[in-house]
């Protein structure tokens, strides 16, 4: 079967090589037209069902087949010519694509070409980056074997060629230039060695003539070089600072020996800032006239220019009074004066140096620190804010808020610390400019050093107190032991500092607070006294002027319940003990002890309180707090209060 059709279908293919297709379409349609037709006429014949008709629609279905067949001949021809086709088209694609990588192959071949032409073109030689001597000059300086002119001037090649060799050749000679200058200015420097040795051996002999006569300025207490050096060194201090070296160094010589007065910082850059008015003011013109073109140059962002015009505003004097303070324990208070000279005031920055290395008690951490050393020396002075009421307007210009926020880089502007500068701002007749006044500072100075000389003192022995407080001793002096009987048996077992903030929370302050006796300026403890399970909390707050204003304690009894002065009048009476009787407490002058003596009283009130309890006689067993102390009554009147006080040399204790 498979081989009867083979040559049927070669002979079509062979046909259709022959035939038009636009006949054969033709045909098609003219075919299709028949068969309609003939399907038409077999419906009609059909639909009549005449006996004759039979015959007829035989005759038009023979028709019809012949024309299937005419189709499926049209439809196997037509398969046959698609077929051809994708033949011929896929050779045709196959010539395309060899002709197309033929053409990349040629492009990547064209590029690169081009790139080794562009590297060729490109490329740089060494010489070109040598800076030659001009032709002109080449040929006119060059020896006649070197420029070779008849050869040269016709070929650039050669010419180039030519030039590099001279340039060697004139290295070459500098070269030898250098070695000779080399060795010319280490001889040079060898005599410089000479005459410096010369000089430093020169130097220790006048400077040995000079320790030599200082026992004589010694003995006769007229130490002129250091003196000559430093008021020489004092007429470039702005008149502040002058003013205060001046009455510094006078209530030394004539009221403390021990006072010591120097000028500190950059006498050069002092010396800078003194100049005519004319002058600075010329050179003010033309920083402005600098500063507009740098403007327009740089074009600075308006933070960047406020924070200039700050750090001009609080420019300080490159120079600074130190002061230090002695007192007859050794320790040593330094004070650093410095002058803002754009707001026209005075800050101080202290640090203190102990007569001996001392243990730091946790505790004691602001005592001695930079912002709380100096706080309040007169009352309200707190040093946060300037004294000079221009200030503030100038502040405005700049966006400073407060100068608060700059102390700890610049120091305290205390209202002393301009008056020892002779500084006054009156705020309620304000005076413009305001200068430094001699007699101002000389009415200030001696009780301002007594006061400094206390603060540290006080803070010192606030310092060995709070050793001693951490490790719960209560230390007592001879003199105090008086005030005091024999046994105690309640003990502190807690001494820690709070914040102001934490000491604000506690529930039994409040009264202290709203009478306005504790401020954020004040220090804050918080001190434990157990005596069995009774358990007494103490809230301190330390005024900076201790001992001269004494510490405000503020109770609170953890024992059968949580007892306060709002609900208990013996806490009340025992804060009287500390708060209201502290004189009694004050011990030999100037009374530095009363902070461990008052601690001491509560030990003492909180046994005579809890000794003085009625027992309760439901409860079996031993009462927990036996009665120890003398009272001569219990307790008194309707409140109940118990005898609080102490009486020497009988020991009992009795009723204010």
């Amino acid at each position: 079967m498979a081989s009867a059709d083979a040559p049927t279908l070669t002979s079509e293919e062979a046909e259709v090589d022959l035939r038009d297709p636009s006949k054969d379409y033709e045909l098609y349609k003219q075919t299709c037209q028949d068969l309609q037709r003939l399907m038409s006429e077999i419906q009609d014949l059909k639909s009549r069902g005449t006996k004759d008709s039979a015959a007829e629609i035989e005759d038009r279905r023979v028709q019809s087949c012949v024309h299937f067949m005419t189709l499926k001949k049209l439809n196997r021809l037509a398969h046959i010519r698609l077929k051809k086709g994708r033949d011929q088209t896929h050779e045709a694609k196959q010539k395309v694509d060899a002709y197309h990588l033929q053409l990349q192959n040629l492009l990547y071949e064209v590029m690169h070409l081009q790139k080794e032409i562009t590297k060729c073109l490109e490329f740089k030689s060494k010489h070109e980056e040598i800076e030659l001597v001009s032709v002109e000059e080449f040929y006119a300086e060059a020896p006649p074997e070197i420029s070779k002119a008849g050869i040269t001037r016709a070929d650039p090649h050669q010419q180039t060629l030519s030039r590099l060799d001279w340039e060697l050749e004139q290295r070459k000679r500098l070269a030898e230039k250098y070695k000779e200058s080399l060795a010319n200015k280490e001889k040079i420097l060898k005599e410089i060695e000479v005459k410096k040795e010369y000089l430093s051996n020169l130097q220790p002999r006048l400077n040995s003539i000079m320790q030599a006569s200082l026992p004589v300025q010694e003995y006769l207490s007229m130490p002129f070089e250091q003196v000559h050096k430093q008021y020489e060194t004092a007429t470039h201090l702005p008149p502040p600072l002058y003013v205060l070296f001046v009455q510094a160094s006078a209530y030394g010589q004539a009221c403390d020996k021990k006072l010591a007065v120097a000028i500190e910082g950059n006498v050069e850059e002092a010396k800078a800032l003194c100049k005519p008015p004319e002058d600075s003011q010329d050179d003010e013109s033309d920083s402005d006239a600098e500063e507009e073109q740098n403007t327009k140059r740089r074009r600075p962002t308006l933070g960047v220019q406020l924070d200039d015009k700050r750090k001009e505003m609080l420019k300080r004097h490159p120079l600074t009074v130190a002061i230090a303070l002695k007192c007859k324990d050794g320790s040593v208070l330094h004070l650093t004066f410095y002058y803002l000279m754009n707001l026209n005031v005075m800050t101080v920055k202290a640090k203190v140096a102990a007569a001996a290395e001392m243990t730091a008690p946790i505790s004691a951490g602001d005592l001695l620190s930079l912002d709380s050393l100096l706080s309040c020396l007169y009352p309200g002075d707190h040093g946060k804010r300037t004294p000079n009421p221009a200030n503030q307007f100038q502040f405005d210009k700049v966006g400073i808020l407060s100068l608060s926020d700059y102390v700890m880089e610049l120091g305290h502007p205390y209202v002393w610390v301009q008056k020892l500068g002779g500084l006054h701002f009156p705020k309620d007749q304000p005076q413009s400019p305001v200068t430094a006044d001699n007699s101002l500072s000389a009415s200030h100075m001696e009780r301002t050093m007594k006061l400094l000389k206390t603060r540290l003192e006080s803070r010192m022995a606030l310092h060995k107190q709070f050793a001693s407080l951490e490790h719960g001793i209560l230390p007592v002096s001879g003199e105090c032991q008086s005030l005091f009987p024999a046994k105690i048996v309640s003990r502190l077992v807690k001494w820690s500092a709070v914040t102001y903030e934490d000491y604000l929370e506690l529930p039994y302050t409040r009264d202290v607070v709203d009478a306005g006796l504790a401020e954020d300026t004040h220090l804050y403890y918080v001190a434990l006294i157990e005596r069995g399970t009774a358990k007494l909390q103490a809230a301190v707050a330390l005024n900076p002027g201790y001992c001269a204003i004494p510490p405000v304690f503020s109770l609170c009894l953890n024992w059968n319940g949580e007892r306060t002065n709002g609900n208990d009048d013996n806490i009340r009476a025992m804060e009287s003990e500390v708060n209201v009787y502290y004189k009694e407490l004050y011990g030999p002058k100037p009374g530095y002890q009363l902070l461990t003596n008052q601690l001491l009283r509560l030990c003492v009130v909180l046994d005579v309180y809890l000794e003085t309890e009625t027992h309760d006689n439901s409860v079996e067993g031993p009462k927990e707090f036996p009665q120890e102390k003398m009272c001569l009554r219990l307790v008194r009147g309707p409140s109940r209060l118990k005898p609080f006080k102490y009486n020497y040399p009988q020991g009992f204790f009795s009723h204010r």
